[in-house]
């Protein structure tokens, strides 16, 4: 039914077309199986909001007008994300030409001479967008993983005494508000000095990052770690010394458990910390990862610029959502208490 059409009805027939299209809809909705039915209705809020973010974001980009041309919208995010595909397709195409004329010339030099040494050589192509969300997820999960490690274990020590409480707790307010950039000039020189090799496992741009990455991520979960097992019920504690249960069984069978919930409320803040402390890392280290690939787009300032650093900060949004959403799975995996609610 067209505009016109509708705009000639009375008010009194216009209601009874809504109350005809809820009635289908409704009948739709029910025609759906249960468990979609019943999930409908959480998709609906996210979309509906999804749905008006974009749409104020189209407005307001085309009002909003730079040097290199007008604000990207999602249209353009699009196609500058389009061409980052295929900018990767492409690479791998050479990649895997380079490759396959190395096989063919070694089997050329074999077949002329069986005990001829052969190598193959890596390719030394630039890195693609999709390369540099690999470094990313490489560098982040290092510096989280190791930070981790570390906030863990230290976090039970000082929930459980007093007095590491006391003398850990000036450190750790000193040191828990430091900004990344701060710690990166030190890191930076620290590793210069102390990590010298003539063929290095690692790349010096790829510790600096990791480094930074942890020592900025990890007082979250060494709070929340110390708060939880600080925080065991007096019930449970007095069981354990009922049954005379080493300090070790203590921690492993009473203070783990019910430490839980509060060392995975660290963790997603450890997480989150970390993404974001890796971007700018990243951007001053030079390591080969979307923090690079975000300042090499702004130095660039081409007018594909703008929409590509929008396509990063998309995707820079969306592995952290990600992120966030994994830590919450393997959350509600580990926990003894199933009815929690958790979000």
């Amino acid at each position: 039914m067209n505009t016109q059409a509708l705009a000639g009805r009375s008010p009194m027939a216009l209601r009874q077309i809504s109350q005809r299209l809820l009635k289908q809809l409704g009948q739709r909705l029910q025609a759906l199986p249960s468990d979609v039915a019943k999930s409908l209705p959480k998709l609906i809020a996210p979309l509906l909001g999804l749905c008006f973010f974009l749409l104020i974001w189209q407005v307001l980009a085309a009002r909003v007008e730079t040097s290199l041309g007008n604000f990207p919208g999602p249209t353009e995010v699009y196609e500058q994300a389009s061409n980052l595909w295929a900018e990767h397709k492409a690479e791998m195409v050479r990649a895997d030409a380079f490759y396959a004329r190395q096989e063919a010339r070694n089997e050329a030099l074999l077949a002329r001479n069986p005990n001829a040494e052969v190598r193959i050589r890596d390719y030394t192509g630039k890195p693609t967008f999709i390369d540099q969300i690999g470094t990313s997820l490489i560098t982040v999960a290092t510096g989280f993983l190791i930070g981790s490690a570390i906030a863990i274990p230290l976090g039970i020590v000082i929930g459980l005494s007093p007095t590491m409480y006391a003398a850990m707790n000036p450190v750790i307010q000193l040191l828990r508000p430091v900004s990344p950039l701060a710690w990166l000039p030190l890191v930076t020189i620290v590793v210069a000095a102390t990590y010298q090799s003539a063929d290095p496992l690692f790349a010096k741009s790829f510790l600096v990052s990791a480094i930074c990455v942890l020592l900025c991520s990890l007082w979250p979960t060494l709070v929340n770690t110390a708060v939880g097992a600080s925080s065991v019920s007096s019930d449970l504690v007095n069981v354990s010394r009922v049954l005379r249960l080493s300090k070790l069984t203590h921690i492993v069978k009473i203070v783990l458990p019910s430490s839980v919930p509060m060392i995975f409320a660290g963790l997603r803040l450890s997480l989150g910390v970390a993404w974001m402390v890796l971007i700018a890392s990243e951007m001053l280290a030079q390591n080969p990862g979307l923090g690079k690939f975000v300042w090499d787009e702004f130095q660039n300032g081409s007018s594909q610029s703008l929409g590509r650093i929008m396509v990063a900060v998309v995707v820079i949004g969306l592995i952290g959502f990600l992120l966030d959403r994994g830590m919450l799975a393997l959350q509600r995996a580990v926990s003894w208490d199933k009815t929690a609610i958790l979000r």
